[in-house]
Formats: structure tokens, C-alpha cells, sequence
């Protein structure tokens, strides 16, 4: 370890200090990185006892680090169809709850992104309320569900296709909406792209878009929106 601030793992150098500077710790990014040295990241950081937290988790990758973890006795979650692994203070945790996010996904093939966001809710401490398949197709399911999420501090849309969702939610709503456009879709969807310029274009004012399968940046924003406002709540 060098000045305390982060560790040297040779391949890898983790960033332990993130937390304090960024409000959240640093995220493993799964894809391009071996098993073994996700689990080498992960026994390092327990250590330091950190909020571990690792998204695009292949099938494979997460049998592996599952045993591991296991076998290890750390404490740990593993969302298979969201790709991410939370791994837990050894201490106890996460103790306090910071705020609500609402993940709103308009359709089942959005899941996998829906699940994503809501893995990084939790694992910023924010409390999730999840609500699948209220797409535009059928608008009178997200008027069913809209007194489930009136007091969220911030909401998070999931949506590929056309990408219309985001918009009507905010027509609905007083607090800042986030955009997830999907790489779900016919070929004019072009792998999402049809997605994002609809949100990038929505009329909607408190709507803000993000990249297109960025569960995890959603999350992660929307986890900083509920920890500040949860902060000027007390």
C-alpha cells in the first residue's frame, strides 16, 4: 500500500481512498478483468473493510467467485441476472438507509439493465422501489403504480425500443428523472442508439439520459441525488 490511499495488486491498482472524495468507493468493472484478479480485489478490500461491489459479472466469472467467496465465509450478494456482486463489511454493513430511488423498467427485456441499477442502489445504501413492464404500450399501468413512487428523491427508466418512457414518467413527477436507454429493439432501434437520441430529445424538463446499458451509472447518480437529499432531510 502506498500513502494510504490505494492498494497495489500489481495488475491492479484499487483506489481506497474514492469514498472520500467521491461519496461512494471504487467499482470493479468485470469485463476485461480474470477471475482471480476480481477475487484478488475483493480479499484486499475486506480487508480495508469496503463496501466491495463489481458489475458485468459473466455466468462463469460469478460460479467461480461464488465458491470462492464462499469457501472464504464473506459476506456477499450475487444478482445473476443483473451481472454484480455486492460484497459486505465484515463489520456489519451498511447501517443507514439514504433517500429513495425508484427503478422503472418499461419492458421485461429491459430487466437485466433494471436489475443493474438496482444492485447499485442498494449498494449505495439508498433504498430501492422496483416497478417492471409499465411501458408506453400500456400507459394505464404507470398510472396504477405512480402513488408507489410519489415520495422517491430521484427516479431511474429503464427503456429501449423508442425510448418514450422517461418521458411520460416525468410528466408525472417533481424530482429529477434518469434516463437508461436499452439495446433492446428491432433493427432500426440500432442497438439502442434510437433509444438515446428519444431521451436525449424528451420534452420532459427534469429528464437527463445516460449511456446506452448503463444500469450501473444510473444507479450510481441517482444513489448520490438520495444520499444528499436524505443528508438535508435530517
Amino acid at each position: 500500500m502506498n500513502n494510504n490511499n490505494f492498494i497495489d495488486l500489481g495488475e491492479v491498482q484499487f483506489d481506497i481512498g474514492r469514498e472520500g472524495r467521491c461519496g461512494f468507493p471504487e467499482v470493479i468493472y468485470g469485463e476485461g478483468k480474470s477471475q482471480d484478479t476480481i477475487l484478488k480485489i475483493f480479499r484486499a478490500i475486506i480487508k480495508h473493510d469496503i463496501d466491495g461491489f463489481a458489475t458485468r459479472i459473466s455466468d462463469d466469472k460469478g460460479i467461480f467467485l461464488e465458491q470462492e467467496l464462499s469457501r472464504d465465509n464473506i459476506k456477499f450478494s450475487y444478482n445473476k441476472i443483473a451481472k454484480t456482486i455486492r460484497i459486505f463489511k465484515q463489520s456489519g454493513g451498511q447501517s443507514v438507509t439514504r433517500g429513495k430511488v425508484a427503478v422503472i423498467s418499461a419492458g421485461t427485456s429491459d430487466l437485466p439493465i433494471a436489475e443493474e441499477a438496482k444492485e447499485t442502489v442498494l449498494w449505495t445504501g439508498a433504498e430501492p422501489i422496483f416497478i417492471q413492464d409499465v411501458g408506453v404500450a400500456g400507459p394505464h399501468r404507470l398510472q396504477a403504480k405512480l402513488p408507489l413512487f410519489n415520495d422517491a428523491d430521484t427516479i431511474i427508466v429503464v427503456a429501449g425500443m423508442e425510448g418514450a418512457l422517461p418521458s411520460v414518467v416525468g410528466g408525472f413527477v417533481q424530482v429529477p428523472v434518469i434516463a437508461v436507454p436499452t439495446s433492446v429493439g428491432y433493427g432500426a432501434s440500432f442497438g439502442g442508439l434510437a433509444a438515446l437520441l428519444g431521451m436525449l430529445n424528451s420534452c420532459a424538463s427534469n429528464v437527463t439520459v445516460v449511456n446506452i446499458d448503463a444500469g450501473f451509472k444510473a444507479g450510481y447518480i441517482a444513489g448520490l441525488i438520495a444520499k444528499r437529499a436524505a443528508r438535508n432531510c435530517n
